[in-house]
């Protein structure tokens, strides 16, 4: 394990394995714990870098800058200060928005991006529905309001209550910050029609999985890259690479070598 600073702010990551990099970006309110099913089997053929996002797991915390363009920043100089020249991204939920930020603004930095169940391209009803769960409320306890969204009836227990605790766990002005800053404000591309105009911009080829065919076909719209492929789960929750790690591996690294 290893701490590095980047942009004036201290973060915590691990980095394993040899081979072509890989960088993993968890999503709101978690932390790099996410990926622990998925690392050992990934590191075998690569150098796995997993990282906590500023005010989020072991890394520090600040007052503001809290947002998605900031923490793809961080990851650009952390990028660039290990070396790794550029890499695969692969991104959960806000780190699928930080992931597709760091392909278009450093797309010498990301060679392939994987989104998973990504934090874009929704209505802007859903988007002012979310953020009015936040208006007046304890930050951590609408947190874990929304996160009841992310789970079916066949999501395991034990996974509803380790997201539960990262979010209680996390600073609320953090929370309350990133949240607003993925669908309100100039920079923000969670919503549509700012969604479309962004991603359109990723040159890269891109995979991205989620349970909505409707979402992934929308997606899969915005391409550049011939080779890139959407994945439909229908019946999956928002932590699909958590419910079901093996086939999530599986058809990540089927696609990754087909690239090559």
């Amino acid at each position: 394990m290893a701490f590095a600073i980047a942009n004036g702010v201290r973060l915590f990551y691990t980095d394993d394995g040899n081979g072509d990099a890989m960088l993993l970006v968890h999503g709101w309110g978690s932390d790099s714990h996410e990926w622990s099913p998925h690392i050992p089997v990934l590191a075998r053929d690569r150098r796995v870098i997993a990282v906590d996002l500023r005010g989020h797991g072991y890394s520090a915390a600040y007052e503001t800058g809290n947002t998605p363009r900031q923490m793809a920043g961080d990851l650009a100089v952390l990028v660039a200060g290990l070396g790794i020249g550029s890499c695969v991204v692969i991104g959960h939920s806000m780190g699928g928005q930080i992931a597709s930020i760091l392909a278009v603004e450093h797309p010498d930095l990301v060679t392939a991006l994987v989104a998973v169940d990504p934090g874009y391209g929704f209505p802007a009803a859903v988007a002012e529905a979310s953020l009015k769960m936040f208006r007046g409320r304890d930050p951590n306890e609408a947190a874990v309001d929304i996160d009841q969204w992310c789970y079916t009836a066949a999501s395991p227990a034990w996974l509803r209550e380790w997201h539960r605790r990262r979010l209680l766990a996390t600073a609320p002005h953090v929370l309350a910050e990133a949240f607003a800053a993925l669908w309100d404000g100039p920079e923000a591309i969670g919503v549509r029609p700012a969604s479309d105009d962004y991603l359109s911009r990723r040159a890269c080829p891109v995979l991205t999985f989620g349970s909505d065919p409707r979402r992934t076909g929308w997606e899969s719209g915005l391409f550049k890259d011939p080779r890139s492929a959407a994945v439909t789960w229908p019946g999956s929750g928002h932590r699909l690479h958590e419910e079901r790690p093996a086939e999530f591996l599986l058809v990540v690294n089927d696609w990754l070598r087909s690239l090559t």
